[in-house]
């Protein structure tokens, strides 16, 4: 099945479903959007019981997408990308201290605590797994998802200060995750000798520094090309370039086209750097055309979510460790938010309730699935794969339906 094929078909999908959700649904486009797409994958299922055609079309197209290449390695650079480009970033200036604890710090106690937690949970449900196996989907749970956080809290209501500090926290946490999902499977697939560990933290420094330096370049000569012209055509071109090449490089480099991508985007977004490169013009279809490409590729990414779950092999044990996950991963993310709010609540102003309002909000999404089809078959994939999606799906339906009526309670709460 053809790419274009491929393309196409979800596209009309993701319109279609978007069409139903914004006539009838009324819901955020990524709650909605998931909600029809699942809705429609059991009705696919249960008419193969009369005539398989429809299923065997769907399985076909799902088994013909490598979800991890095509989100990690493709369509995340152009979302986070898009998400940095509109972030305040005088207000992530101000929060950056808690922001780097919290997506740094915070991602790796929540790992350890997750995979702690989950692998006693599977020895009590005789679901025996090695520790280090348990430690990867710590790492692919952790962190929070940049793409289902930013699409919900715009309709959230949520307090500009705690906004920035949730969307923050996302975008950076995300290149984070991915960085320590993958050292972990190193050490997974490799075990650990001295060689190992010189190697893997080498890995960790060069993917996270790199990254880094790379998107502050790309954004550099992004600011320096826009402002030696004023055409909004090839100024629009210009950052499409950035995002394109940018990730071209940091993958044949082995650096970390998240982080990269991210800093490019707020380096690009930078109110100091619009005034001086950009014309209002300019800015203007900058702006309108990475926020297309973020509602598009949104849309394809959650129609893709729901319809992964074709993939999925539903035991009764992975069912019930899903579910009880859910807590787990809760409680672990709540824990892992604690010493950054304790240590910055005197120097910056946290809105009430940070803690709560921030563990709720914090949604995981495409990300984690992606990373956990990536595991191999022999570090209990299968089991993994549906422990994610039920904790994914549940934070994307049930927390993002309720963290809005979480934040009016709790944080416009008078004293």
């Amino acid at each position: 099945m053809d790419a274009y094929f491929i393309a196409t078909v979800l596209i009309f999908l993701s319109a279609v479903f978007g069409f139903i959700n914004t006539r009838f649904l009324k819901l955020p486009n990524t709650i909605g959007l998931m909600i029809i797409t699942i809705v429609f994958t059991l009705g696919v299922l249960l008419l193969s019981y009369f005539d398989p055609t429809l299923l065997n079309a769907e399985k076909s197209i799902i088994s013909s997408i490598d979800f991890k290449t095509v989100l990690l390695d493709e369509m995340l650079s152009f979302l986070l990308f898009a998400g940095a480009l509109h972030t305040n970033f005088d207000q992530l200036k101000v929060q950056r201290w808690p922001i780097l604890m919290f997506s740094t710090l915070g991602v790796l106690t929540s790992t350890f605590l997750v995979g702690g937690a989950i692998y006693f949970l599977l020895q009590f449900l005789n679901l025996p797994v090695n520790f280090i196996y348990c430690l990867l989907f710590g790492a692919l749970i952790s962190p929070t998802d940049p793409i289902a956080v930013l699409g919900i809290l715009k309709q959230a209501g949520v307090p500009k200060k705690l906004e920035t500090k949730i969307v923050g926290e996302s975008l950076f946490n995300d290149g984070v995750g991915v960085v320590v999902f993958l050292t972990i499977y190193q050490i997974a697939k490799s075990g650990i000798d001295e060689d190992t560990t010189f190697d893997v933290f080498k890995l960790f420094g060069q993917e996270v520094i790199g990254g880094v330096l790379l998107g502050a370049i790309l954004g550099y000569a992004c600011y320096k090309l826009m402002k030696a012209i004023d055409d909004y055509h090839i100024e629009v071109m210009i950052t499409l370039a950035a995002v394109m090449g940018g990730t071209v490089i940091a993958h044949k480099l082995h650096l970390s086209a998240p982080l990269a991508m991210v800093t490019a985007g707020l380096i690009v977004g930078n109110d100091t750097v619009r005034a001086t490169s950009m014309s209002e013009i300019t800015e203007k279809y900058v702006d309108k055309f990475w926020e297309l490409i973020d509602i598009l590729l949104n849309a394809i990414l959650f129609v893709l979510i729901g319809m992964e779950m074709l993939v999925l092999v539903f035991d009764g044990k992975y069912v019930i460790a899903g579910l009880l996950a859910i807590p787990i991963v809760l409680l672990c993310r709540y824990v892992s938010l604690l010493f950054p709010i304790i240590v910055f609540k005197d120097k910056l102003e946290f809105v009430r309730r940070t803690d709560f309002i921030m563990t709720w909000g914090g949604l995981r999404g495409g990300i984690s699935i992606a990373l956990a089809l990536g595991l191999a078959n022999d570090m209990n994939r299968e089991l993994f794969l549906v422990i994610t999606y039920i904790v994914v799906v549940f934070s994307i339906i049930v927390q993002g339906l309720t963290v809005g009526k979480l934040v009016k309670k709790l944080a416009h709460k008078k004293e």
